[in-house]
């Protein structure tokens, strides 16, 4: 069994470059009735990544890597004023669920709302773009006009609790405040100090699968940093969009991502080479691409051919281990005659059979060493 080690992957100017755009979201959960669930719960990512987190049964804010403690060390109030501002943020939460609920006028139970906020930030313009947006129960919304800082609504019923959630001018200016000056400085300040997190580039491993030969061509790439990237099919060089399923962005256990897009065709040998996987990566310079042809692909089939080749192969080194010690035996107790260069020559042999049956498999290795003995034997009866 030859195995090809050529490289398939081809990585081109792979020159790193700084994100453009980073961003600050807080994301609130409210809800009632929930075992096992906080009734409040906080988090507060930039780009992505977890730097803050409180809940209303701790009532701590805690920094969620080293990073962020170095980016407040200058504030020796800031742990505490937050987390202030985070308990006066968990009592409204509780109040606004609890004027939804009433103004549909739902019963006690289980109930959830949501929120989220922040503002985003050009490096390279120093442009910035803020959001709010309220949800209760997947279904109601209300987002936030950053122009009139007036709600918009989303939903068939959102406009029944629209005017409960209407500011006066004094909260208006308090929003447009953060909004525009608190939370873009407050970003800048994070991504400073986490930029050997935050700014950092991870290619992923790209792979093809598929699970029988009927079934569509995945194309998998797993381990990638930052978010922001695409995968997609090309044929002759141009971008396919029909007969392919794009999958959503995940996150991994180890803080980077992965994703796959199918492909519908059957893999023959006038398709072989016509189609590719391209992986791009903002911050990256080129793309990774893996061409569709069956030796890239991994599948079920393929697996179990390897994995009987491999018991074939073992089934085939436990013979001839049997043979040699059984030869051996003959010729040390019966014959007597064997001598010690005897023995290292057969263990020798033995040795180039095994590494023979590596490189070449075992079905070679097995003819070979038919060969080889009737040619032995034919030399044994002309003696």
């Amino acid at each position: 069994m030859i195995v090809n080690w050529l490289a398939f992957v081809v990585i081109v100017q792979t020159d790193s470059v700084m994100p453009a755009i980073h961003s600050l979201e807080n994301f609130v959960t409210v809800s009632t009735g929930i075992a096992n669930l906080p009734n409040h719960v906080g988090v507060v990512h930039v780009d992505n990544v977890d730097v803050m987190y409180y809940d209303s049964e701790s009532r701590i804010l805690e920094p969620r890597n080293d990073w962020m403690r170095e980016a407040t060390a200058d504030d020796a109030d800031f742990w505490e004023r937050e987390r202030k501002v985070a308990m006066i943020v968990e009592d409204l939460s509780r109040s606004s669920l609890e004027t939804v609920r009433e103004a549909f006028n739902q019963s006690e139970g289980v109930h959830f709302g949501q929120a989220t906020f922040g503002c985003k930030w050009d490096d390279q313009t120093d442009a910035v773009d803020a959001w709010e947006k309220m949800k209760y129960e997947d279904e109601h919304v209300l987002l936030l006009d950053m122009n009139t800082f007036a709600w918009s609504i989303e939903g068939p019923q959102a406009l029944a609790i629209k005017h409960k959630f209407d500011f006066n001018e004094n909260q208006r200016e308090l929003r447009q405040h953060y909004y525009t000056k608190a939370c873009p400085s407050f970003l800048k300040k994070l991504v400073y100090y986490g930029r050997s997190i935050l700014m950092r580039t991870e290619l992923p491993k790209v792979s093809l699968l598929q699970k029988t030969p009927s079934s569509p061509v995945t194309c998998h790439a797993t381990g990638f940093y930052p978010d922001v990237a695409d995968l997609f099919w090309r044929k002759d060089g141009e971008q396919l969009h029909e007969d392919v399923d794009h999958g959503q962005i995940l996150p991994n256990h180890d803080g980077t991502f992965q994703m796959m897009v199918n492909l519908k065709v059957k893999v023959t040998d006038e398709v072989e080479g016509q189609y590719e996987c391209v992986f791009q990566l903002a911050g990256i310079k080129g793309e990774i691409v893996i061409k569709l042809e069956r030796g890239n692909i991994l599948s079920n089939a393929r697996i179990e051919e390897t994995r009987n080749a491999w018991i074939g192969f073992l089934v085939l080194c436990f013979m001839l281990c049997v043979v040699f010690i059984i030869l051996l035996y003959v010729n040390c107790f019966v014959k007597r005659c064997v001598t010690a260069a005897a023995v290292v020559k057969a263990l020798y042999i033995l040795a180039c059979v095994v590494l023979y049956c590596i490189v070449y498999g075992a079905m070679q290795c097995f003819v070979v060493m038919l060969m080889f003995f009737c040619v032995r034997g034919v030399h044994r009866l002309k003696r």
